[in-house]
């Protein structure tokens, strides 16, 4: 397995005419092994952005550098073999089949047949396509999601060390979307890829980046992890777009081991439990389930970590937003 490598955007510009910039002086870095969202609004330059790392789109000024070496001193056919490219259209070819398709940049690199074999093999049991079932069909016996999937182990085939998504659940159903956001997030813990990913949908950015870069007009105007975007959001249009004054929203990025937990004595109701590493909102949801205000917390051991209360959860979430509790 490859290792991660990082990418540097600095004073990065792209003007298809003059005065109107899809990117507009962005620096930022984009640490080994993060997976980090571009999110904004349509038009708001995070797709020119995204491009400009594999050269589909090539900068007016600034330079991008992966692990400091500039992308534009690289033949541009050959860095997009070095990297993995996942688009909402997805972009199967319809004449190959899933096995073939997957094949494709192993292909192109030379990998002898067998390894290709055992590569293809090993991509659509990662994504849960087995070979042996799937291999042999065509794009079209598919359903959307599974092209996804099929369209993911490609770009994952030749072990890069970075991959591009743009807006690659766009087109799919709420359930199959959901369901392969929670199967990209295992991925990415298991593969530890540097993961650029584009996105207009706030939940989904919320739910699987380790930090968010939110653009717009061309120009980043906050880059910090979920927490500190929905916490302290750098102005009015961060708020607005994120829905930073939903404490609901917020409770979702904290966990029950964020919050100090009592030890008085006063037990909570028989059955109400939850783990340390549960987030804050299926705590809350826990608790109205329950009805009541108090939960017993469970480590990971199932031995009693403690008991969270409303009280203190409530004021946990108004700490993180730097309010004072009332």
């Amino acid at each position: 397995m490859s290792a991660p490598r990082g990418i540097r955007f600095d004073r990065v510009v792209k003007a298809y005419q003059p005065g109107q910039q899809a990117v507009d002086d962005v620096s930022l870095a984009v640490e080994p092994g993060r997976f980090v969202v571009l999110l904004g609004p349509s038009g708001c330059g995070k797709t020119t952005l995204l491009k400009t790392v594999n050269r589909l789109v090539e900068p007016t000024s600034g330079s991008i550098s992966i692990d400091g070496v500039d992308v534009s001193a690289t033949e541009p056919v050959a860095l997009r073999r070095g990297i993995g490219y996942v688009i909402q259209q997805v972009g199967l070819f319809p004449h190959m089949t899933v096995a073939q398709n997957v094949a494709v940049v192993p292909s192109l690199n030379g990998w002898p047949l067998q390894r290709q074999e055992a590569r293809v093999h090993e991509m659509l049991e990662l994504v849960h396509l087995p070979a042996h079932e799937f291999g042999a069909r065509f794009p079209r016996e598919l359903s959307g999601g599974q092209q996804q999937r099929v369209g993911l182990a490609r770009a994952l085939a030749a072990d890069p060390n970075i991959l591009l998504m743009d807006e690659p659940f766009g087109a799919l159903d709420a359930i199959e979307r959901t369901r392969l956001q929670g199967e990209l997030i295992a991925l990415q813990r298991q593969l530890r890829k540097t993961v650029l990913f584009v996105t207009h949908d706030v939940d989904e950015a919320l739910r699987m980046a380790d930090a968010i870069v939110v653009m717009r007009t061309g120009r980043v105007v906050q880059y910090g992890t979920p927490l500190e975007i929905i916490a302290r959001p750098a102005d009015a249009f961060v708020s607005e777009l994120t829905g930073g004054h939903d404490l609901v929203r917020l409770l979702g990025l904290m966990r029950v081991a964020d919050v100090p937990l009592a030890h008085d004595g006063e037990g909570p109701d028989p059955g109400a439990a939850i783990g340390l590493q549960a987030d804050l909102r299926a705590a809350l949801s826990a608790m109205l389930a329950a009805g009541t205000a108090r939960l017993a917390v469970r480590g990971d051991d199932g031995a009693a970590a403690g008991t969270l209360t409303f009280e203190t959860m409530i004021q946990a979430a108004r700490a993180a937003t730097g309010k004072a509790p009332p």
